[in-house]
């Protein structure tokens, strides 16, 4: 935890004027407050109002905002009262803290009509002091942080809460760095395999073309110096979140996606502004229709910059934003600009945006409806980036992602309407069913008695209500095939272990798992949404991997002569679960490789030296070392998680050795310990479902079996 001085050195840094003794004083009361309450990772509960402390700090806050920040949870979570703090700090901090409170029992993802209603208090709030919604999107962050410690479902339900409400709305207040941040920190919970895929293919983009934006700096340095213009330039990628909502929104891959690099060129005037927007696009070619001035007419949070787009090296896309530092300041802060300090001054910037104006110009619009549900879509036309808002021929409106299809539209009216589905007109124009609909747009569904869904509307739909109804319809109609297919599986499953799938068997795992009867068992088994291990596990858990004795290690191969011993070859590492084959060695025994090792290769014109092997059918010990090539984000605890979640698969690491060390991954190769096959799949697919894991490979390397051609691996 941060501590008291480190926070007021903090302020210090940009208000030499700062009240130490009020931001020391709420520290110690704070930390007295919530002496014995802890989160639910374990820390002590005071390193959370610190933590958002720091975070405004570093938005150069003034002294009510930070202590407020201190005690924001004092009066909801503690014996503190409302008179208490007032007494104490002032009433304008008991005011701010107050109005922290009651928006965090706010439930702003509940049912639509006390939705509405808590988004008008959200925007009362608002009206009444911005820096209430600043300590709340602040307090959000740190939350978002540190969100692993919850429960899954916690996660999902704050991510999701994230996504919809505070990250639009620290964008609608200009402080676009928290709404990266915060989406970021989202999409790694609500959708982790997606954010992982990205990141593995940043690495493959880096490794296949190098440090792009260092090139790319570099061109432009270079053409503002013989401009004789002095600016920075500041560039990078952009968030995995931000690729993955365009490619949604262009309907395209990642190798097709060109324009993920942004950069900042930060200027001392205005003018200069416009001399570097004509260097960039006397030296690279701008793209059509991605221009826009921001200076010229500027957001209503004060946000000021130019923004054009230009093929650079190689063809690729680059989006510029080009502002002076001024600018730059606002564009970082947003409406916090306001109350920014500097040398103990209030910053007087001329782009800082007057808060209450904004208030006004934001609600103004929202006054007029007295309706809840109108009063609802007004602030989400306005909020949110990433839902359309469509109408039906009545003139109902109809929310759905960004994306949506008309086969999600036609599922969001009834199920029996996506059912019947046979075509759709958008705004009277006939369209195919994978037409993306846009915002305000009309939809009217064409249906057709005896039509079914289509196995392909799961590659179109994009809601969970339209594929989840998709899926259920396709199951009902393949429900007799799905069942045949079903009982030859159960019935190669169950004389696998010397059992017999008898009805009587099925209807006990349709109890256990609480399926309706053995037809649904049968249907669920054929259509892949069970496996045959499942069903086994119901009926006969004693005869499921990890019961019975162990295979001694020495015996795990059956097909030796009884005075020939084996070695694990090192360049395939074996596992129980593989196919393999042995090589022969004159006087050393036999070499086990998986049948698909390319070491092989070197032995085909000796087929006397090869031997028929497999591995006994039994309970392995884990005494197996497998090598594992991982990619992991240079973030602090990454590698600790990693080594927590193998070790919950019952793996033990028997070494690590870092192979390459970059700014933003780390690569390394862990040898792990297994069982069998399905232990390295398990062990496999834990760590690659860790958001921070950009890559994880079984590692293989022929050469390490070549050798001299002669020699085994080493007994292990």
């Amino acid at each position: 935890m941060i501590a008291a001085d480190n926070l007021i050195d903090l302020v210090r840094a940009y208000n030499p004027k700062t009240d130490e003794s009020l931001i020391r004083d709420a520290f110690e009361f704070g930390r007295d407050m919530h002496e014995g309450q802890y989160r639910h990772s374990g820390e002590p509960y005071f390193t959370h109002p610190v933590s958002v402390a720091a975070i405004l700090a570093e938005q150069r806050l003034d002294d009510a905002t930070i202590v407020t920040a201190l005690l924001h949870d004092t009066i909801e979570d503690t014996r503190a009262s409302f008179d208490i703090v007032a007494q104490r700090f002032g009433r304008e901090v008991a005011d701010l803290v107050d109005g922290v409170t009651k928006l965090t029992n706010l439930q702003l993802s509940s049912t639509e009509t006390q939705q509405a209603e808590n988004f008008r208090k959200l925007f009362m709030a608002m009206s009444k002091d911005l820096r209430v919604i600043l300590v709340k999107v602040a307090d959000r962050l740190h939350n978002m942080r540190t969100i692993r410690a919850m429960r899954p479902e916690k996660q999902l339900k704050k991510a999701r809460e994230t996504m919809d409400i505070y990250a639009p709305l620290a964008g609608r207040m200009g402080m676009q760095w928290m709404r990266e941040e915060l989406e970021d920190l989202a999409f790694r919970v609500i959708n982790p395999e997606a954010r992982a895929s990205i990141m593995r293919r940043f690495i493959t983009l880096q490794k296949e073309a190098g440090d792009v934006i260092e090139r790319i700096t570099g061109d432009m340095r270079h053409e503002l110096d013989e401009a004789g213009i002095e600016a920075d330039i500041l560039g990078r990628a952009k968030k995995p979140y931000s690729i993955w909502r365009k490619m949604q929104e262009k309907e395209m891959g990642f190798s097709r996606l060109s324009d993920i690099y942004g950069f900042r060129l930060v200027t001392g005037t205005e003018e200069d502004c416009y001399r570097v927007l004509g260097v960039i696009h006397r030296r690279w070619r701008a793209v059509p229709g991605r221009f826009k001035d921001y200076i010229s007419q500027p957001k209503s949070n004060g946000y000021r910059s130019i923004h054009t787009t230009v093929s650079g090296r190689d063809g690729k896309l680059v989006e510029v934003q080009v502002r002076t530092r001024q600018m730059h300041e606002v564009a970082e802060t947003g409406v916090a600009a306001h109350w920014s300090y500097r040398d103990g001054e209030r910053a007087e910037n001329p782009f800082a945006v007057d808060p209450a104006k904004w208030i006004s110009s934001l609600t103004e619009q929202f006054d007029a409806e007295e309706d809840h549900e109108d009063f609802l879509e007004a602030v989400k036309l306005e909020m949110y980036s990433d839902q359309v808002f469509c109408f039906t021929p009545k003139g109902d409106v109809i929310k759905l992602p960004r994306g949506a299809t008309p086969i999600d539209f036609a599922y969001a009216i009834h199920t029996r309407i996506g059912n019947a589905c046979v075509g759709a007109k958008v705004d009277g124009m006939r369209v195919p069913l994978w037409t993306r609909i846009k915002n305000g747009q009309s939809v009217d569904v064409i249906t057709a008695d005896g039509q079914t869904p289509q196995a392909t509307w799961l590659d179109i739909a994009t809601t969970g209500k339209a594929r989840a109804a998709i899926r259920r319809a396709l199951r009902e109609l393949d429900r007799d095939r799905y069942i045949r297919l079903g009982r030859e599986l159960a019935r190669a499953a169950f004389e696998h272990v010397g059992k017999k799938p008898t009805d009587k068997a099925l209807e006990r795992v349709a109890k256990t798992l609480r399926l309706k009867n053995h037809d649904e068992v049968l249907a669920r088994l054929g259509s892949a949404e069970l496996t045959t291990q499942q069903v086994l596990n119901a009926v006969y858990p004693d005869l499921s991997p990890g019961t019975g004795a162990e295979v001694r290690w020495d015996r795990a191969v059956i097909g030796l002569a009884p005075d020939q011993r084996f070695d694990r070859a090192p360049c395939c590492q074996p596992l129980p679960g593989e196919r393999i084959v042995g090589i022969t060695y004159r006087g050393k025994g036999v070499v086990v490789h998986a049948i698909d090792c390319e070491t092989l290769q070197s032995f085909e014109e000796q087929p006397e030296r090869w031997v028929d092997l497999h591995w006994h059918g039994g309970r392995h010990p884990a005494v197996y070392d497998v090598t594992l090539d991982v990619t992991i984000g240079n973030d602090a605890g990454v590698l600790g998680r990693i080594c927590t979640l193998i070790g919950e698969q019952k793996a033990n690491i028997s070494d690590l050795t870092f192979i390459d060390r970059k700014p933003d991954f780390y690569r390394l190769m862990v040898d792990v310990e297994l069982r069998d096959a399905e232990h390295l799949h398990g062990v496999i697919s834990v760590v690659e479902a860790e958001s921070d894991v950009a890559a994880v490979e079984r590692f293989r390397d022929v050469a390490l079996g070549l050798g001299n051609g002669s020699e085994p691996g080493k007994n292990e």
